[in-house]
């Protein structure tokens, strides 16, 4: 990709994770995600908050055209 993709994390070209520390995610976070998903066309990707007491409370599921 060009020089201003920075996916986190791509698995095998079949996911990409995009981990955050952040006290909230906000909408420009999932955003970010759909567009690496949309410029890769990779389907599924994740996004990832580890500032949360139980990390599944964290784990958000994000689908590029399903």
């Amino acid at each position: 990709m060009e020089i201003g993709f920075r996916g986190d994390i791509i698995i095998e070209n079949k996911r990409i994770i995009e981990p955050k520390l952040v006290e909230a995610l906000a909408d420009i976070h999932y955003k970010r995600v759909l567009t690496y998903l949309k410029l890769t066309n990779i389907k599924p990707g994740m996004l990832i908050n580890f500032n949360v007491p139980l990390i599944k409370n964290g784990i958000h599921r994000i689908v590029n055209k399903l």
